[in-house]
């Protein structure tokens, strides 16, 4: 395995938020290598009071967490020590899951035990622990770094890793998209090759592992790239918040309020962030640039897949996260498909030749008046413009979109939460979805050992 970029070379850092601040310390390597010694030797209930200890000092740190999960697989709800004999040969996949917006690592709690009890001990399933609760405020940008920080650690403590995978809801796929280009590195073999692979149009999903073969995330061979609900587009537009009813009097006041209430971050969702001759950073992201390669480290991935919800999410539109224009959003099926409760459209759209997203001067003139003056015109004309380019930037590389339709459900209203179980008993719906997606990580899983082994 190739070393990652040298954000953690000789130190993993790790956060401290004592005191009502946040600060960095380094942990020396000697105390890396005796810590999951230690904690080996405890017993169960040792570990969930040490756990218990460290949050209610406010300390936990990712790197803790981080030994807490890899020192113990989720069983029925439980957790139990691994073996440290089995570690050493263990799992070669990781599969980070990552949370959204004012969440923590409790909302995976469903979705880890059953993914780990569908894929077995081949995978280490990680939580991402580095961007809990108002954290998500502090920016997609500086989200997307203390991510990128916290992979880097992991990768760093488990040798056996050969590959990665992300499964992302919400926010957390923009965080995701952000931490991957910081970890991309392209090897000896990007060129023109890998440009061209990127713009083809060829219709064949296999295309993709083509690609894959020339970069790395983290060092490690990115597989599968997930989200769940995730609002690829941003939310300024029609219907893209849905609990503002697509409202126009609603939506022109969400903008200018949005970075009250969610800081950094509501700027960037809503595309207002940045000067007016900038281009917002979603549409950046969309994009590759002389640092940060965001398509070439999505292109990188052997598989891409997009859930989204059709209806009953109150937080993020369907358009927006199934990467779709309005005229492109057609009635699904009533019926879910067979196994899966509620999954009611499954389609793979391959890439799409195109010279890329730009930032016209007409869209730096929208923007400014969309920010100084705004009204429904202006404000109208200015995301139609860069939700076209982001489409275009987006599109370059293939997804399979997975339509999810909770109309039948119990509770619909609360499909943002259903989508991946955020609570077994309260958001329960989901479950068809988690084993979809357990589904996808094993046929990706599978194919590629076929691909080793020829």
């Amino acid at each position: 395995m190739s070393s990652a970029p040298s954000l953690a070379h000789y130190y993993c850092s790790y956060r401290s938020t004592a005191s009502g601040k946040s600060r960095e310390e380094d942990v020396p390597r000697v105390l890396l290598h005796f810590f999951p010694r230690l904690l080996g030797s405890f017993s169960q209930a040792s570990l969930q009071f040490l756990r218990t200890l460290f949050e209610g000092l406010g300390t936990i740190s990712y790197n803790v967490s981080f030994w807490y999960q890899t020192m113990g697989t989720s069983q029925g709800g439980t957790t139990t020590p691994y073996n440290l004999s089995a570690l050493k040969h263990g799992p070669d996949h990781l599969l980070v899951l990552v949370h959204g917006i004012l969440a923590s690592p409790k909302d995976w709690t469903y979705a880890k035990a059953e993914l780990k009890k569908q894929l077995g001990g081949k995978f280490l399933i990680y939580v991402s622990s580095s961007n809990t609760y108002i954290k998500t405020f502090s920016g997609i940008d500086g989200a997307g770094r203390r991510l990128a920080e916290e992979v880097l650690c992991v990768v760093q403590k488990t040798k056996s890793l050969k590959k990665i995978s992300f499964l992302a809801h919400s926010l957390g796929g923009l965080f995701t998209r952000y931490a991957i280009a910081i970890l991309y590195s392209s090897g000896s073999l990007y060129s023109s090759q890998h440009k061209d692979a990127i713009h083809s149009d060829d219709e064949n999903p296999d295309k993709s592992e083509r690609i894959s073969s020339l970069g790395q995330i983290a060092g490690l061979e990115p597989i599968n790239f997930i989200t769940l609900a995730t609002p690829h587009l941003g939310v300024r537009g029609r219907k893209q918040l849905p609990f503002l009813l697509g409202l126009p009097f609603l939506e022109k006041l969400a903008a200018p309020l949005a970075p009250m209430l969610t800081g950094k971050t509501g700027r960037q969702l809503f595309i207002t962030d940045g000067k007016p001759e900038q281009p917002p950073l979603l549409l950046r992201m969309t994009s590759d640039s002389s640092d940060l390669k965001f398509i070439s480290s999505l292109a990188a991935f052997k598989n891409r897949v997009l859930y989204a919800n059709v209806s009953y999410d109150h937080m993020v539109g369907w358009r927006t996260s199934s990467i779709r224009r309005e005229s492109e959003l057609i009635k699904p099926p009533q019926h879910s498909l067979d196994g899966y409760k509620h999954i009611v459209n499954v389609r793979y759209c391959p890439p799409i030749s195109s010279g890329g997203p730009r930032f016209p001067p007409e869209a730096a003139k929208a923007k400014e008046a969309a920010k100084n003056a705004p009204n429904t015109q202006n404000t109208a004309e200015y995301h139609d413009i860069v939700e076209e380019e982001m489409i275009h930037g987006l599109q370059r590389v293939g997804w399979k979109k997975v339509d999810v339709s909770f109309h039948s459900a119990f509770l619909p209203f609360f499909a943002h939460n259903n989508i991946h179980v955020k609570n077994e008993w309260l958001y329960n719906a989901g479950t068809g979805v988690i084993a979809h997606v357990a589904d996808t990580l094993k046929q990706q899983e599978s194919r590629s050992l076929i691909g080793a082994s020829l």
